[in-house]
């Protein structure tokens, strides 16, 4: 069976001289829900942003991102098809990137761009079908109501969530989502983890998400890759990592990411949410 994302020999240099990545080689198969952990500044942000195409591997490496069996990129290059694979990866930002004077549903609709000519998208002319599966995506995710508010308007755990709805509607195999609660209340944070654990289990959607908490990374994520100064330093399951073995890793750097990782409880368990069935009327409405 085809991977969902496999990496060989990444390594990325920064024009400052720092070895952000080091001989990266990871594989991950589809339907599984990784954590990417770290201190800040281990190449966490930055492994997930080759994987999307948005930064290039050192030229003279060896290196290989494929996604879902597609090459993202070879050898320092961008394939020429990258369009097509990014059309299959959503990305979760940490700030977001909403449009902020937009509308939520309009934000949502954005998902949709990469197969709706470029002039509907221009004129913001998305078809009743089309609005209908932004405001379903945002039912899922918890915020239905508020798909008319300018997005500047919601909380920044709305927000997320309106985000993850955008990947919902994109239809994306793979969710890449880059410390998606970092900026965010403890209540907040869990709505959006249980979301993405929610997506993976119900849509069978690879996830890998980055973040700085252990203890949250333990409780959502089967797997997880633990990254130092652009190395792997470990990957295996979670229920494996005790403060203890973070410390061995990390050394002094082990309380930045360690808070009460050990016994953490299991990721919960939700039945799946009803979609509702959205009229005509209420889809002109929206």
């Amino acid at each position: 069976m085809t991977a969902a994302l496999h990496i060989h020999q990444l390594n990325k240099h920064f024009a400052n001289g720092k070895h952000a990545l080091r001989d990266i080689n990871l594989t991950v198969q589809r339907g599984e829900m990784v954590a990417l952990i770290g201190a800040s500044g281990s190449g966490k942000s930055t492994l997930l942003r080759h994987v999307a195409g948005l930064v290039v591997a050192d030229a003279s490496s060896d290196s290989l991102i494929e996604v879902d069996g597609r090459c993202v990129q070879q050898a320092g290059r961008i394939h020429s098809d990258i369009r097509k694979v990014r059309s299959q990866v959503g990305f979760v930002f940490q700030q977001f990137n909403l449009v902020d004077r937009l509308p939520v549903l309009m934000n949502v609709l954005v998902g949709l761009l990469h197969r709706t000519p470029w002039w509907r998208g221009w004129l913001r002319m998305f078809k009743p079908q089309e609005r209908a599966l932004a405001l379903e995506a945002l039912h899922r995710v918890g915020i239905a109501e508020c798909h008319a508010q300018r997005a500047s308007t919601l909380s920044g755990g709305q927000q997320q969530r309106a985000a993850i709805a955008r990947t919902l509607v994109q239809g994306a195999k793979v969710v890449l989502a880059d410390e998606p609660i970092a900026s965010l209340d403890p209540e907040s944070s869990r709505k959006v983890m249980d979301i993405l654990a929610r997506i993976n289990r119900e849509d069978r959607c690879t996830v890998i998400v980055s973040l700085h908490q252990v203890d949250v990374a333990i409780k959502y994520c089967p797997r997880v890759v633990a990254l130092h100064h652009g190395q792997v330093v470990y990957d295996g399951p979670s229920a494996a990592l005790t403060p203890a073995l973070l410390r061995s890793l990390y050394g002094v750097h082990a309380d930045e990411i360690l808070s009460d990782a050990a016994g953490a409880p299991p990721a919960p368990v939700h039945a799946p949410t009803p979609v509702p069935q959205w009229t005509p009327a209420m889809v002109q409405a929206a």
